[in-house]
């Protein structure tokens, strides 16, 4: 039987590999669970405890002095307004909770660490990446493109493995999460929840706040809970030993195919002529230098890489602060009892961001498929599911 250490475990996906791995106490006998508070409630085999991962080294160790696992799974993140206020904060918070596990003797139990990143690994918030995504690409790490903090976490991991050489790490690359976690509004089902229902309350068609451009190119989704899979798999599979994989469900999807049932779902259709006009709520934004041109002339495609673009038909950012849009928030909350801090704290710029690419996502399973990993889920499944949670959270009213 397995132990394990479980870092961010109230947030979206560290919540899943919480769930994955308690659910099975005939495999895991314990799983720690830490975060800052406590926000659901834990199998048997699941201790929680009270972390601050932005507190020293020293005084982490005090907070973990009876913590001891097999295996790390580092999920905790936390967004800063720019790339190297995050590259310091996550990068320190690693490294801290790392030298954490020295000082109290833990790392002497520790056999493998999975630390969980994502597709900003690829540059996919600069623009137009190389597709499909290969975890050989290389690092975007000159002058032209902002601190990764992921590449640094990454830096930390190895060092410290390479110190310590019973343990070995493993690093997840998951894009636009589809997932939930309680009293978390920062992820993309949520806001496309919230989006559709006010919708829905005003009267209105479903109409794509994103990119026309986008709406018929594709992209590549990551369900928590296969994340949460692929995570033990990881763990325990030799090997999947200091490799680093991608994460994405197995299908590639486009919204022209998931819109319309998204519409349906909340009992709308999608407006015909959605794309004709021009809104006074857009936002393009232009992105100078796309991740492509770092291998442009490699492949061939020198002075064909132009900036990519990130458009927005309606921004949500906007949309939410209209008073229309609160005054029927409010009014469908009030009836429907749902929780009313809902719109006001969904991550609207994310969604803006995920639905305003101008460009494909397509990301590669092959190297996990190599090694013998079959997970796979349905995109929309997981969609239409994380719907539900939110309903019985009541983030979103039941579905008519």
């Amino acid at each position: 039987m397995a132990t394990a250490i479980v870092l961010g475990a109230t947030g979206i996906l560290g919540r899943e590999i919480v769930k994955e791995l308690g659910r099975k106490p005939d495999q895991w006998k314990t799983v720690h669970a830490l975060s800052r508070s406590k926000k659901d409630e834990c199998p048997s085999n699941v201790v929680h405890h009270h972390i601050d991962l932005t507190t020293s080294a020293e005084e982490m160790a005090k907070e973990l002095k009876d913590v001891r696992g097999e295996y790390v799974f580092f999920a905790a993140y936390l967004q800063k307004d720019t790339e190297q206020e995050n590259w310091n904060v996550n990068g320190d918070m690693l490294e801290s909770f790392l030298k954490a596990l020295e000082i109290t003797g833990a790392v002497r139990s520790i056999k493998r660490v999975i630390l969980v990143t994502g597709a900003k690994q690829y540059g996919v918030h600069l623009g137009q990446p190389k597709n499909p995504q290969l975890e050989s690409d290389p690092w975007l790490r000159d002058a032209r493109w902002p601190p990764n903090f992921y590449y640094r976490q990454q830096d930390i991991l190895k060092d410290f493995c390479a110190k310590h050489t019973n343990i070995s790490w493993v690093v997840t690359y998951p894009n636009d999460v589809i997932g939930f976690a309680t009293g978390n509004f920062m992820n993309l089902v949520s806001g496309l929840g919230i989006y559709a229902a006010v919708s829905k309350e005003m009267g209105r068609d479903l109409i794509f706040p994103g990119s026309d451009t986008f709406y018929t190119k594709f992209d590549s989704f990551t369900c928590s809970k296969l994340h949460a899979r692929f995570c033990e798999w990881a763990a325990l599979e030799p090997k999947a030993a200091n490799q680093a994989f991608n994460v994405v469900n197995g299908d590639v999807q486009s919204w022209q195919d998931m819109w319309p049932r998204v519409a349906q779902r909340f009992g709308m259709k999608v407006k015909a002529d959605q794309f004709l006009g021009e809104s006074e709520l857009a936002e393009r934004t232009t992105l100078d230098t796309p991740p492509l041109s770092l291998v442009a002339s490699e492949i061939g495609l020198e002075g064909k890489v132009l900036p990519s673009r990130l458009e927005q038909r309606i921004s949500l950012v906007k949309w939410s602060q209209m008073d229309e849009v609160k005054q029927s928030w409010n009014r469908l909350a009030e009836r429907e009892g749902l929780q009313k801090e809902a719109l006001e704290k969904a991550t609207w710029a994310f969604v803006d961001f995920v639905l305003g690419r101008s460009f494909d996502i397509v990301i590669s399973m092959s190297k996990a498929r190599e090694m013998g990993w079959t997970g796979y889920y349905d995109t929309w499944r997981a969609l239409t599911d994380v719907f539900g949670e939110l309903e019985a959270a009541k983030v979103l009213p039941k579905s008519q």
